[in-house]
């Protein structure tokens, strides 16, 4: 950081102060310099007139003749001549013969000795003084003869003082000659400085090369500057004007110091602004023929007005040119407006509103848009295809134009069938005078032009070389008609507008053929079947089909399978994933295995899926959407009327939601497992007993997921909706609809809500057989008298034959125990459960053979049987259709012929 001092001594101030100090320091200097001389000069002629003055006192004193003569004159004159010295204020007087022989001295052992100094001139009758080194030290000394009456010199008398006390005198007024010479330097300073700080605020502390530099700058800015610059005082007088200032008013050269009302060029309205003082902005004053844009504003100094500085620009010679950039202004705004408000979403009719919103009214007082019928369904439209009034917007409510939504079939003399056949705008400046587009529509023509619209331009809405539609701008208000910038405008912005356009149809399109595949692979109508009471919702994104689904799937012995699921990703390649999936859930719920494997079974598909996609993208590089399926989340229960049971697993799904019948709601603490298609996790089942009119809610996350809440708050609204006893499954899918269903989904809704039911004691008969072969006859008995209990005699002699295969199957190749099971449903279903795992194997034997024809028979007298496996064993069942149902034998039921395969002997 520089220092403030040495600014300040870089200034002009700063520099007078430091030379005028440096003066008074000099001028100090010298004046203590001759004080100390004088004083020293002073106090040395002082010291010998008193040494002279004294010498020549004691030589004429009386009696000093008469002591020379005496036989020890120092005997007298010594005592004298001290008490004389102390007295006189000397430092010696001492007496001597004329041949220098002290009588006197100070120290009395230099009496009698010679005395020291220059005796030849006194001893002439001259006083004589001299700067000697005596005894006493460097010695100021007079010495005076002594004479007799008739002028013989008999003696001599010298005095003096030693420079020691001389020095002292000058040092004892040095202090008041210093604190003099101190306080005048002192006064010198202030006044310097104060001289200093008036300079420092005028020139407000610049150097002397600052302040060059400035005046430079200020001269060639003044000068240069295409804009007038005026300065004047406070008595009206012009200080300054610089050449654009005279250029703009006509001022002559030697306008400078004349009163503004002296001139007589200035004009008249320009002088009485000048000499008023006020301040102005931006205030136009004309000036003869020109328009001059002033600003003016008062200079002060210590808070008093001095005068006004004043700035003037000619507006005249901008004001087209700033015309012109407003009008670029604005439709640069428009076009960034236009890019930033039109295609905010991919849906075409609101784009299209979106594009007359934008318009209105700063570009058209009116704007339509019409677009061919198949855009509006997301297709390309045809040549010369009608076109639909889409949307519509303007400065009022009540013009003749055609209404929203009104097919139009634009005469090929129109402009707008024009534009739409060539893709090229058009512009008719006056509709009075445009017959081609009268025709169209005669008495709706003459009531626009009578309304006040005038001009027009049609716009082709073109992307991708595809014309969509036309857009119209229509003008009333201003009574000039568009002209060709507005046109190019109008291009710009309905080019930018298409775009837009194209991609909302075709995400329309594509929506639409993903929503209709997604909905072709859901079920179109559930199952009949007699385990659960089921209501279902699904409802797809509004951005983008996802790969939600659920399914209903009858199981043997009564049961049903519950399945949900979603696949990631959107669009056709998530619907037909989707498919795929759920095709495969029925493949493998078909084989009856246990949730967990049915999982395992998905997410080895799913992987081959992935797979087999990268592969094609790899290979084919076709470049279809897509990079593979990232994998899917699923969700698979099965739940036993009979037990109550519900056996469930899950993949990377949200946990189900079981509701009592009291309304108490709980999530089911089910192990998650990985989502499908990331293998190497192994996936968990859980089962848990269901009361009775138990509800198990299976949902997707795009139904308690949304963009304002998370997941754990959506889980909560969900046990909140459902918390409420004694609804059906309808009833409680509506409430969960009412509170979490998003109002534009951002990804796919799935809800799935199952009742259970229960098979009554009644509807279920089972016994224990021992694993003995006689036990065969007592099960068929047993049998026998249950369908006769339940009404279904016509079905014993397929059942008992049916039972004494499975039977005895059993007890030949399989383990105990054994257990008959007879359930009475839909359906009438026969289980012949045994501690085997060993599967049995439909075999076709040959006449010959005596047997294997066991399984064969049970195929042939069933409508469907299987085997499905337990933790203690396996279970084989078949499957009856009920007397009076499709499928179902005549009421006489079968005969042993005709399952036999046996020629007559």
């Amino acid at each position: 950081m520089r220092s403030p001092v040495g600014k300040r001594t870089r200034s002009v101030a700063g520099q007078v102060f430091v030379l005028q100090v440096a003066i008074v320091v000099l001028l100090a200097a010298g004046a203590l310099l001759a004080l100390l001389l004088q004083s020293r000069h002073d106090v040395d002629r002082e010291a010998r007139n008193r040494s002279v003055a004294v010498a020549e006192t004691f030589a004429h004193s009386l009696g000093l003749q008469d002591e020379l003569k005496a036989a020890d004159p120092s005997a007298v004159l010594q005592p004298l001549a001290e008490a004389t010295r102390k007295d006189a204020g000397v430092d010696f007087i001492v007496v001597m013969d004329t041949d220098g022989i002290r009588y006197t001295h100070p120290q009395p052992d230099r009496i009698g000795k010679r005395f020291v100094g220059t005796i030849g001139p006194s001893l002439a009758g001259q006083v004589h003084t001299e700067s000697v080194q005596g005894p006493l030290g460097k010695e100021i000394q007079a010495v005076v003869p002594v004479t007799a009456p008739d002028g013989k010199v008999v003696g001599l008398v010298s005095a003096g003082l030693t420079v020691k006390n001389v020095t002292g005198v000058i040092d004892r007024q040095l202090p008041v000659i210093l604190l003099a010479i101190a306080t005048g330097l002192a006064l010198a300073t202030v006044g310097t400085a104060l001289i200093s700080r008036r300079l420092r605020r005028q020139t407000h502390g610049l150097g002397t090369q600052e302040m060059t530099r400035m005046y430079e700058h200020h001269d060639a800015v003044l000068h240069a500057v295409r804009e007038g610059v005026l300065i004047t005082d406070g008595d009206g007088r012009l200080l300054l004007a610089n050449d654009e200032a005279r250029r703009l008013l006509g001022l002559p050269e030697d306008t400078d110091g004349r009163h503004i009302g002296d001139v007589p060029e200035l004009d008249r309205r320009m002088a009485d602004l000048l000499l008023s003082g006020r301040e102005t902005t931006d205030e136009v004053v004309e000036s003869g023929e020109r328009l001059l844009v002033v600003n003016q504003r008062p200079t002060h100094a210590h808070g008093r007005p001095e005068g006004c500085a004043v700035t003037i620009r000619d507006s005249t010679e901008m004001r087209v040119l700033t015309s012109r950039a407003e009008t670029a202004r604005k439709r640069l705004k428009l076009l960034y407006d236009a890019g930033g408000d039109i295609g905010t979403t991919l849906d075409v009719v609101r784009t299209a509103e979106e594009l007359a919103s934008v318009v209105v009214p700063r570009f058209a007082d009116y704007v339509t848009v019409d677009l061919a019928d198949q855009v509006l369904d997301g297709d390309e439209p045809t040549p010369g295809a009608d076109m639909r009034r889409t949307a519509v917007n303007g400065i009022r409510s009540d013009h003749p134009l055609y209404p929203r939504g009104r097919l139009i079939d634009f005469l090929p003399s129109t402009p707008q069938a024009r534009g739409f056949g060539t893709g090229k705008a058009e512009l008719v400046p006056h509709l009075s005078d445009a017959p081609g587009w009268h025709a169209q529509d005669p008495p709706r023509a003459r009531a626009i032009v009578d309304y006040g619209i005038h001009s027009l331009i049609t716009a082709p809405l073109k992307a991708r070389g595809v014309v969509l539609g036309v857009v119209n701008f229509w003008r009333s208000q201003k009574p000039e008609p568009f002209d060709e910038d507005e046109l190019s405008l109008a291009e710009e912005l309905v080019a930018r507008a298409a775009v837009s356009m194209d991609n909302a149809r075709r995400y329309t399109r594509e929506h639409a053929l993903a929503e209709t595949l997604q909905r072709s692979l859901l079920p179109r109508a559930l199952p009949e079947q007699s385990a659960v009471e089921v209501a279902h919702f699904y409802l797809p994104a509004q951005s983008g089909v996802g790969g939600d689904w659920f399914d209903v799937i009858p199981m043997p012995g009564s049961r049903v399978a519950l399945v949900v699921g979603d696949v990631v990703g959107h669009g056709l390649h998530a619907a037909a994933t989707m498919g795929r999936l759920r095709t495969a859930v029925h493949n493998f719920s078909s084989l009856d295995l246990p949730p967990d494997e049915i999982l395992a079974r998905l997410d080895d598909l799913v992987q081959r899926i992935d797979h087999d996609r990268q592969g094609d993208e790899d290979g084919a590089g076709d470049g279809s959407d897509g990079g593979g399926v990232l994998g899917a989340t699923c969700l698979y229960a099965v739940y036993d009327p009979v037990s109550q049971h519900c056996t469930m697993a899950r993949a990377g799904h949200l946990p189900p939601l079981v509701v009592a019948p009291d309304g108490t709601t709980e999530f089911v603490e089910l192990p998650a497992g990985p989502p499908l298609g990331l293998g190497g996790m192994p996936f968990e089942t859980a089962e848990l007993y269901l009361a009775e009119g138990s509800q198990l809610v299976l949902y997707t996350d795009g139904l308690i997921e949304e963009r304002t809440r998370d997941i754990g708050e959506g889980m909560e609204l969900l046990r909140t909706a459902l918390s409420h006893p004694g609804r059906d499954p309808r009833e409680s899918c509506a409430a969960v609809l009412d509170v979490l269903l998003p109002v534009r989904p951002t990804d796919d809704v799935a809800l799935l809500i199952a009742r259970t039911k229960t098979l009554g004691p009644d509807r279920v008969a089972q016994w224990e057989v021992p694993f003995q072969p006689d036990a065969v006859g007592a099960i068929r008995n047993a049998a026998s008298k249950q369908l006769d209990a339940w009404g279904l005699t016509d079905l014993s002699f397929a059942t008992e034959l049916i039972l004494s295969e499975l039977i005895t199957n059993a007890l030949r190749h399989g383990g105990a125990p054994v257990r008959v099971r007879l359930l009475h449903d839909h359906t009438l279903t026969c289980e012949v459960w045994d501690g085997s795992s060993i599967a049995p194997h439909l075999r076709y034997a040959a006449t010959t053979d005596e047997g294997g024809r066991g399984l064969f028979l049970v195929a042939q007298l069933s409508e469907h049987w299987g085997t499905r496996y337990t933790p203690y064993g396996k279970v084989i069942w078949a499957e009856q259709a009920l007397p009076g149902s499709p499928g179902s034998p005549g009421p006489a039921g079968p005969s042993l012929a005709d399952f036999l395969d046996v020629e007559p002997i």
